[in-house]
């Protein structure tokens, strides 16, 4: 196996700005109580391909309902790979949890962001059986599975990036017809 990547938290600041922004609700000392027990993405067993990703809080998604999660996470990522993710099979199968952007990709200039590479996820409940899904804090919601790629012989691209979903379409020339 090759080694090629590296999880962080992302700073006490970019999670306590990222959960008032989603979930304001929550008064500050609880986000940091949140903070200091996020648990660094991991594998369960040494056959497991997905690093599993941990709740920061517990949450109800009833059916139709979506939800933004921040997760306090980043992740350093050799050039030339990508991190995809997915929901865990488990909630899947069981509710139709899907992501809202079907697979999650996190590039690896991302680390770099202005939001410290952030990663949030976009869930929803697609369930046509009226099931609620329950997610414990600390449970495993979704994993994230390493990938090599490959780029064209002629690819050309020098845009740089700064942000997270849809950051790095302004930098897309579009040819002349």
């Amino acid at each position: 196996m090759k080694k090629i990547a590296q999880f962080y938290k992302v700073s006490p600041k970019a999670f306590t700005d990222a959960m008032g922004e989603e979930f304001p609700c929550y008064p500050e000392e609880n986000v940091k109580k949140m903070y200091e027990t996020l648990s660094l993405p991991r594998r369960a067993t040494v056959g497991s391909a997905g690093y599993d990703f941990f709740a920061p809080f517990s949450f109800s998604l009833a059916p139709g309902k979506t939800i933004k999660i921040p997760t306090g996470i980043r992740v350093r990522i050799d050039e030339g790979w990508v991190l995809q993710l997915y929901p865990r099979s488990s909630l899947g199968f069981r509710y139709r949890l899907q992501m809202n952007n079907t697979v999650g990709i996190i590039d690896s200039d991302y680390f770099y962001s202005d939001n410290e590479g952030h990663i949030f996820v976009k869930l929803t409940n697609d369930s046509n059986e009226g099931r609620t899904a329950e997610v414990a804090q600390g449970a495993g919601f979704v994993q994230g599975i390493f990938l090599e790629y490959g780029i064209t012989v002629d690819d050309n691209a020098d845009g740089i990036r700064n942000g997270g979903l849809g950051s790095t379409s302004n930098s897309v020339i579009m040819p002349d017809m």
